[in-house]
């Protein structure tokens, strides 16, 4: 199971954002570039060389013709995935507006030539030399007055979010209608910049001078990428034109991609109905979310004739962080060993054998799958950076490694729940008339779990054992399923005690762990820190993630976040899968190759019928 967090607009955008993230490589070793390099690598070499022909991940002969049809979920009343109103899809924004670079999904460290052609990077500045061949979809070229406009838009009306992402730029200025120069605040050491700067999308300046970014609007933004809005009907569909005189579709970045003729997008309120589309012929392909449909779910003449084909694609992505958000800006939240009850409470062991058959493991670190991840003791020099705060942090932290429970017996699971009575107690709390109640108080102990539409419904069989756990010691504990909307409206808000949420993590954590731990973002609306964190260690830590320029010294701040987090229960881990699992129609050719990339339909292809 995966929570959709394309369900929340600037989780849509924020997903992709995630993407880029995983450039941030950067952080690692000083910045060496000589001028007018024609590829940002900010941390080790470039995969590919400067005369490159595509990625390796593609077929840069595809054939182009034909349609995709996909699903997403939810509905959209907006094209602008960036703002903090209305609902919009990302998968459209990314395909009909293009960015100044683009990063491969096996190069994730190197931005290589979009709308930019060169970098010249100084300690003080970055120079986009634009690509003069680089235009919008009505012939306009694209200058440097519309890359200005974009990123003061942004800034001025768009999300949050790029606030805080773009805090670090101290100015913007034309050098000529191709060249744009980025200057760096002199006193703040941000080795990810120049990447971050690569990834945000280009708007025409002339399109939206008589409109307002910020509000929602259906009116067809005029794009620069590979696709153009055709048709659409607001919350039901939208379908996808490909621009036959796309400006970059030569480019050695974008060859192998886009391959369709159109693409459409139809959107449903339920992952489970798409599998019957996808059997019944109304979409062409599906990624699954569930275990135990995807091992029970496509056994059926389809399959067994190879009409339908059930796939998994294997990634090197980092876990996907999804979990149980718990909103210590509430008062009952605040003594962290509510929180770590409630985390023994959960029954991960049976979820595993009864309902995923075993194809889940449990997350187990913040940056679970990257390498960086907080175990055991805390050693070296992520012993000495922690000793720097000790005075500030639990003494279990040097003393005690993170360890998830084990409920995998009866035995166990009665004990983990005598720690959690326990652990209230100390809290100020006693079981009265069979219910946790308050001593100061008298006020019972009851708790709310939020999930969506999209995914509510699989998480009910997973909810009944923890309701259960929690009804042995008096906890009242509600399981409510919500609409996108309404969903999205209360996360924006802070309106909750808990919610089911899934975050993309970087390869490479920098810059937008300020927005999602840092204590600044804490109380701004459509903030991604949904836990509402306030932690002046993890504050501290964030900034010399972010201004390590040292491998070693990077990795080992990178751990003591992760495990100052993990010993503060802001969240309950869920799980995690290495593979993504689709099903499709046999009407497509996939590239070949030994990359790791996962699913990547966008450099798919219809074959001849």
């Amino acid at each position: 199971m995966k929570i959709w967090l394309i369900l929340l607009t600037v989780g849509q955008m924020f997903r992709k954002i995630k993407y880029l993230i995983f450039v941030l490589c950067l952080l690692l070793e000083p910045c060496v570039l000589s001028a007018k390099d024609y590829k940002l690598a900010l941390y080790g070499a470039a995969k590919y060389p400067d005369n490159f022909q595509s990625f390796s991940y593609v077929n840069e002969n595809a054939p182009k013709g034909g349609r995709l049809v996909m699903p997403e979920y939810g509905g959209f009343d907006n094209f602008n995935p960036y703002i903090f109103k209305g609902t919009a899809s990302s998968t459209v924004a990314n395909l009909i507006w293009d960015s100044l670079a683009v990063t491969p999904s096996d190069d994730i460290s190197v931005a290589y030539p979009l709308i930019a052609k060169a970098f010249d990077l100084k300690e003080d500045h970055i120079d986009f030399i634009l690509n003069e061949k680089a235009v919008f979809e009505d012939g306009s070229p694209i200058l440097a007055d519309d890359v200005i406009f974009s990123f003061n838009i942004l800034l001025e009306k768009g999300a949050p979010i790029y606030k805080i992402y773009f805090a670090d730029i101290k100015d913007v200025k034309k050098i000529s209608d191709h060249i744009v120069r980025f200057y760096f605040d002199p006193m703040v050491k941000n080795r990810e910049l120049p990447l971050i700067l690569t990834e945000f999308k280009i708007f025409p300046k002339k399109d939206w001078e008589n409109r307002d970014f910020s509000k929602p609007s259906l009116q067809i933004p005029l794009g620069s990428g590979p696709y153009k809005i055709k048709d659409f009907k607001a919350g039901k569909y939208i379908i996808l034109e490909r621009n036959k005189n796309y400006w970059a579709k030569d480019l050695p970045s974008r060859k192998g991609f886009f391959n369709f003729d159109e693409i459409r997008i139809d959107y449903y309120q339920d992952t489970t109905v798409t599998l019957q589309a996808l059997f019944s012929g109304n979409i062409d392909l599906r990624e699954e979310y569930i275990a135990k449909i995807w091992a029970t779910g496509y056994n059926n003449d389809q399959v067994s004739s190879g009409r339908v084909i059930k796939q998994e694609f294997e990634h090197n992505n980092p876990a996907v962080l999804q979990f149980f958000a718990i909103n210590t800006r509430k008062e009952k939240f605040k003594d962290k060993r509510i929180r770590r009850a409630l985390d023994l409470a959960f029954n991960f062991d049976w979820a595993n054998d009864k309902l995923f058959y075993h194809t889940y493991t449990r997350l187990y670190s913040y940056f679970t799958n990257t390498g960086m991840e907080a175990t055991a003791l805390p050693q070296g020099i992520e012993k000495e950076i922690l000793s720097h705060y000790q005075d500030k942090l639990d003494p279990t932290v040097f003393v005690e490694p993170f360890e998830l429970p084990d409920n995998s017996s009866p035995k166990k699971i009665r004990d983990n729940l005598k720690k959690a009575v326990e652990l209230f107690r100390l809290a100020g709390y006693e079981i009265q008339n069979e219910v946790m109640t308050n001593i100061q108080t008298g006020l019972p102990f009851e708790v709310e779990v939020l999930s969506n539409s999209a995914n509510g419904h699989t998480f009910t069989r997973v909810m009944l054992p923890f309701i259960d756990n929690l009804k042995k010691i008096g906890v009242k504990m509600t399981f409510r399923n919500l609409e996108v909307n309404v969903f999205k409206n209360r996360m924006d808000h802070f309106d909750y005690d808990m919610a089911i949420m899934s975050y993309r993590t970087s390869a490479m954590p920098g810059n937008e762990l300020k927005e999602l731990y840092g204590s600044q973002s804490a109380d701004t609306p459509g903030s991604y820190n949904i836990m509402g964190i306030k932690n002046e260690v993890v504050d501290s830590l964030i900034e010399k993630i972010i201004a390590s320029d040292q491998k070693e010294e990077y990795e080992a701040y990178v751990k003591a976040l992760d495990r100052v987090l993990l010993h503060e229960y802001y969240l309950i881990f869920q799980w995690y899968s290495k593979n993504n699992r689709v099903g499709y129609k046999n009407k497509f050719g996939i590239p070949k190759t030994n990359e790791k990339v996962g699913f990547q339909p966008l450099t798919w292809w219809e074959k001849e019928k």
